[in-house]
């Protein structure tokens, strides 16, 4: 469904300075080639499916072990973030969202009966509400937020 992601200012700042932090570091000749495409293509300004790939995972894991906000500051982070949300796997996180947050306005102006969380696993958590006899439960992990059930 995609087409192409516009990569300008600070975004592309960040985006090529990962990509090429990477490139130097990494041995596999495949994956040297997709970072090379990707640094290319951000030099461009402009993504396409093949690299949002190469970028998502960059992104991902820049994000999610805080080393953006650590070398590009707290504007970095952001300009990282704006664009992971144009990028396939950050559209399809931001629907799960939305679905989940429609699912829980169910509960609104009812009457919590209960709350819990549960550890499902490593980053991975169950979180079950009761309200007025409606039972919602919600994943949350790595990979966004879920309604994973809903009883009456």
């Amino acid at each position: 469904m995609t087409s192409s992601v516009q990569l300008r200012g600070e975004a592309a700042e960040v985006s090529l300075a990962e990509a090429q932090a990477v490139l130097a570091l990494v041995q596999d000749e495949e994956r040297r080639g997709r970072l090379a495409a990707l640094v290319a293509a951000i030099g461009e300004g402009e993504v396409d499916e093949v690299e949002a790939e190469a970028l998502e995972e960059l992104l991902e894991l820049g994000l999610q072990t805080g080393r953006l906000r650590a070398l590009y500051g707290p504007g970095g982070e952001q300009a990282a973030l704006k664009i992971y949300r144009q990028l396939p796997r950050g559209r399809e996180v931001g629907r799960a969202a939305r679905g989940v947050t429609e699912a829980l306005s169910s509960l609104q102006g009812k009457t919590l009966e209960s709350v819990s969380i549960q550890a499902v696993g490593p980053g991975a958590y169950l979180l079950s509400l009761e309200a007025d006899g409606t039972q919602l439960s919600v994943r949350l992990d790595r990979q966004g937020a879920r309604l994973t059930s809903v009883g009456v």
